[in-house]
């Protein structure tokens, strides 16, 4: 007798809050265009500092996405996290009957770096400039990197599996394979993803004692990987929250299934270990692979990394080689993020929201504002590629030494 089919996670909705974009379309729209919306940091309070150029949430407002009770007790991480979360059910066809009788069956699952430094420094500042007293009861709770899950499954009543990823930038692309575990291990529906917000004067002075950060004031030469003047990164805010349900659930309520989460992998290497990412990375692409079953000439597109250091760009143009053997040197590759900037966590969840859109637009987005490889990459630049896309490679590491390799498969038709 054979076995049944195995449970398979699919991609059925997506939310985005961008630098580029306050929703999917937005994101998509921007990143497909290749637009760089990089800029020079215009929060109050950061005018000193050396760090001058990021991706920018602009626009938003928490007041209009988030009701007042859940507002004053979350930081700003949470309130994108929050918007972002309600937009992937509504677009999931799930909307505020998630939950319905069956509360146990939807759980969240987030990844976060640097927490919610914002509601933090101002608490901090109230206890320094007025006394204890002063200092609001949600501190304990606001700047935790867990308060995404807890606020988004206590305003939505999902009383399911529950987690927070603390794995470094590559944090992001676990989230998703967790979720993904959980939905073949049973559970029906996970939301998943990462937000950050790591632009407040207090959460910037702590990311100046990593020495890939990039210090140019030039928002077109800050962020240039893989290129002879790549000078490290610049960080963003945002990032993005996916409905991960079992595929066939999913057909059945007619939603459509955007994109399988196929296979994962992860590794470790150790911190600003950057030629030693090389085996790292590679290992991981050939776990992910080997778990979703794919060989590395069905890989249609590579979703980058990206950092912007010479040596750790050199490490993963030479993993992706490693791993996908003479077909890593013709597959294309992009990385958006340079448009928009490398935002810890979520920057890996911003490109499997892209590598989804990807593959059901046929398009391959370019990398903004890299003009002069200087790796062996068929890296897309300057304009978009089209091309037919089944299965997409997204890649992250950590600055403190994480590697992390997503495999995802097309779904069901392409966009109209």
């Amino acid at each position: 007798m054979s076995e049944p089919n195995p449970r398979r996670a699919a991609v059925t909705g997506i939310g985005v809050i961008a630098p580029n974009g306050l929703n999917t379309d937005a994101f998509w729209k921007a990143t497909r265009e290749g637009i760089n919306v990089l800029g020079r940091i215009t929060r109050d309070g950061c005018d000193h500092l050396p760090l001058r150029v990021a991706g920018e949430v602009r626009a938003f407002e928490p007041a209009t996405a988030v009701e007042e009770r859940f507002l004053v007790q979350t930081d700003r991480f949470t309130h994108f996290a929050m918007a972002a979360a309600d937009s992937a059910l509504e677009d999931a066809q799930l909307g505020q009957s998630a939950a319905g009788e069956a509360p146990f069956s939807v759980g969240v699952v987030t990844a976060a770096g640097s927490g919610g430094g914002e509601f933090g420094q101002r608490e901090l500042q109230q206890l320094w400039g007025k006394g204890s007293r002063f200092v609001g009861p949600y501190q304990s709770i606001a700047w935790f990197y867990a308060a995404s899950t807890g606020q988004i499954s206590i305003r939505r009543g999902f009383k399911g599996p529950c987690s927070v990823v603390a794995a470094d930038e590559a944090g992001g692309l676990d989230a998703l394979a967790h979720a993904a575990r959980a939905v073949r291990r049973g559970t029906d529906v996970i939301v998943a993803g990462s937000t950050e917000a790591p632009l407040a004067p207090y959460s910037m002075v702590c990311q100046l004692g990593y020495p890939e950060l990039s210090t140019e004031g030039d928002p077109d030469r800050a962020y240039r990987p893989f290129t002879s003047a790549a000078c490290g990164f610049v960080p963003a805010e945002g990032g993005a929250m996916l409905v991960v349900e079992e595929e066939d659930a999913a057909r059945e309520r007619g939603a459509a299934v955007r994109a399988v989460v196929a296979g994962h992998a992860a590794t470790f290497t150790g911190a600003s270990c950057w030629e030693a990412s090389r085996e790292g990375l590679a290992r991981a692409i050939d776990g992910a692979l080997a778990e979703a079953g794919c060989a590395p000439e069905e890989v249609d597109v590579v979703f980058a990394d990206a950092l912007g250091l010479p040596e750790a760009d050199r490490a993963e143009a030479l993993a992706i080689a490693d791993a996908l053997g003479r077909h890593g040197r013709r597959v294309p590759v992009t990385a958006p993020k340079t448009g928009i900037g490398r935002g810890y966590c979520a920057a890996p969840v911003l490109d499997a929201a892209a590598a989804v859109l990807a593959m059901e637009y046929g398009i391959i987005p370019p990398t903004p504002n890299i003009f002069d490889i200087c790796h062996d990459l068929d890296l897309v630049t300057t304009r978009a590629r089209a091309a037919e896309l089944r299965t997409a490679l997204v890649l992250s590491r950590g600055l403190m030494g994480s590697n992390s390799a997503l495999v995802l498969r097309r779904g069901a038709a392409g966009a109209p």
